[in-house]
């Protein structure tokens, strides 16, 4: 992992060390932690899902769910086609208005609130259909994900003089350390749509870690992998969570990958809530046996 870029992202490595020193956290009440069975401290709850429940017009895709996610978790959320997985990322990244329920983070609720807030209070999103810049190469689809950190305006940033110039160089010395992190140097010049599937999942995962977010909602990243692309995908999750404190709420279907790297898991069917707790508790929950296999046994 390269230090540089753990060094640059400042707000993952502060709340990290505030958390590994017992400081107070980013909402100003003492934050409390516990290592979990897999060596992870976890925090305080960041992320509260309240009492949701999505319409679209006659069809529930969710109807009264709740959960939240405590602070560098690993979280997923599993079940079957159909079940409301990706409307309820969508819910939380402001894509989606929910009809009942709210949904607090770092202690602030909203009910309403566009993907661009959601995104500026630091919660980046990936996408199950890939939404890249196919003609566009590696390095400046990634740079794409720099949009909100950037202060001059478009007439600077056009002209790229004086301030607008630095703030630039800046951003693409970060974007290069994303690059070298997710080991697709040789490809930072390439047009995305040229590479194979599995570096695009991996120029995806980039263009949102260039947000710096401190929630990262990745839906189905190993959807259409081999072997080998997952476990390459699961090492970088697992870094990005262990080494920039970054707290992952992950949706997959591969339930080797789900039981293997996460703290807890949340289940749905038919868009409600049927099962919710460690991952053992869940595989032997007869309710999730009876969704995934048709049987109740």
């Amino acid at each position: 992992m390269t230090h540089a870029l753990t060094a640059r992202l400042a707000p993952a490595e502060a709340v990290a060390a505030g958390r590994d020193a017992g400081s107070p956290s980013p909402t100003g009440t003492a934050e409390t932690s516990n290592t979990n069975s897999k060596g992870r401290r976890i925090g305080e709850v960041i992320l509260d899902v309240q009492n949701i429940s999505l319409r679209f017009g006659g069809v529930k895709a969710l109807t009264d769910i709740s959960f939240n996610v405590r602070e560098h978790e690993v979280r997923a959320i599993i079940g079957p086609n159909g079940a409301g997985k990706s409307s309820m990322l969508n819910c939380i990244n402001g894509v989606y208005t929910p009809q009942e329920g709210q949904i607090t983070f770092r202690g602030q609720t909203f009910k309403h609130m566009n993907s661009r807030q959601v995104a500026e209070m630091g919660v980046a999103r990936t996408f199950q259909n890939l939404a890249l810049f196919k003609g566009m190469s590696v390095v400046d689809n990634i740079m794409t994900g720099r949009n909100l950190k950037m202060k001059t305006n478009i007439f600077q940033q056009a002209i790229r003089w004086g301030a607008a110039e630095r703030e630039e160089v800046a951003h693409r010395e970060f974007v290069e350390h994303i690059i070298d992190f997710l080991e697709i140097q040789a490809h930072r010049k390439t047009p995305v749509g040229r590479l194979p599937y599995g570096l695009q999942k991996r120029v995806d995962l980039g263009r949102a870690l260039a947000m710096e977010p401190q929630v990262l909602l990745l839906d189905e990243p190993m959807a259409g992998m081999n072997v080998e692309e997952k476990q390459d995908m699961c090492r970088f999750i697992l870094d990005v969570n262990d080494e920039f404190g970054t707290t992952i709420v992950l949706i997959e279907h591969d339930m080797g990958v789900v039981m293997d790297i996460s703290d807890r898991v949340v289940v749905l069917d038919y868009g409600k809530k049927i099962g919710d707790g460690a991952p053992d508790d869940v595989r032997a929950n007869p309710d999730v046996i009876s969704a995934y296999l048709g049987t109740s046994h």
